[in-house]
């Protein structure tokens, strides 16, 4: 599912949508019921929102039966290709033990739907509750178990309550995107004030971690014993944070030295990156085929 970038063209700040094929989806800072009508009438335009749960739907999500809530099966990260490896110890939660910190672990997840109605819509929409069975636990012992709910509001029929949490969980991925854009890129820095050139600056601006996300691509991957490595390579330039990029393979000392008919680029520093840096800059020599 691919997720694009839009600005609301009635929303006064910076905030940002995700729009998967015609589902428009956001957190509760987008849940604008005011606009849910308009948009269910379009006929062409889905919505998942997030909507802050208050007294009235927390009361509505116990009041439904146990038999109304199924149990949320999450699907795997990846697919596994040649056998499980075994997890590594999770070192932060050990310390967190042994500190005797309080922490939340999750134990269970369900999902029910209910109608629901908001006060600015006209019209009822399918209300997706997820409630989450909370361990509070300190040190080696359980202080108590709680549940806590969040809820989801939606126009989609055709979707399951599960495949809506899924769906509004995918945007998550973004949201990390939208905070690269805000942070060491700079994209959201908007030095004007009409819609137009502030569009335009936060394109031009974005092109720098477009240009990071084309770099780790088109590092080759060689056959052979270097494989592996070189495939994890490419993966964690693709998913690195821009500050880091910079750090590993843009911000370098560099001697540039002329002699006869060539040009001799002297590296006068060292890090990890070197050998990645080596092998893309062979690549990028070659001509670009598609």
């Amino acid at each position: 599912m691919r997720l694009l970038k839009v600005h609301l063209p009635y929303h006064e700040s910076d905030h940002v949508l995700n729009i998967a094929y015609n589902i428009l989806a956001g957190g509760t800072d987008f849940s604008q019921t005011a606009h849910l009508d308009r948009w269910d009438a379009a006929g062409d335009m889905g919505f998942i929102f997030g909507i802050d749960k208050h007294k009235g739907l927390v009361s509505r999500a116990q009041l439904l039966k146990p038999s109304d809530w199924q149990r949320l099966e999450r699907p795997p990260r990846y697919e596994v290709k040649t056998e499980p490896r075994q997890r590594p110890e999770n070192v932060k939660e050990r310390i967190v033990r042994q500190r005797n910190f309080q922490n939340l672990l999750t134990k269970w997840e369900d999902v029910a739907e209910f109608a629901y109605r908001p006060v600015a819509c006209k019209k009822a929409y399918r209300m997706v509750a997820l409630r989450k069975k909370i361990a509070v636990k300190m040190g080696q012992g359980t202080l108590w178990e709680e549940y806590r709910y969040l809820f989801f509001i939606t126009n989609q029929r055709a979707l399951s309550a599960m495949e809506v949490v899924l769906l509004a969980n995918d945007r998550c991925d973004q949201e990390n995107l939208i905070a690269q854009l805000k942070g060491p890129v700079r994209a959201m820095k908007m030095l004007t004030g009409n819609l137009i050139s502030n569009w335009a600056y936060m394109v031009m601006a974005s092109l720098a971690w477009t240009l990071k996300a084309w770099a780790g691509l088109s590092l080759p991957v060689s056959a052979g014993p270097w494989a592996e490595r070189h495939r994890r390579q490419k993966s964690r330039v693709v998913k690195m944070e821009f500050k880091s990029f910079l750090a590993a393979l843009v911000m370098l000392p560099c001697q540039i030295v002329k002699t006869g008919r060539r040009i001799i680029y002297r590296l006068l520093s060292w890090n990890p990156w070197m050998a990645t840096l080596v092998r893309a800059v062979e690549a990028w020599r070659t001509p670009l085929r598609c």
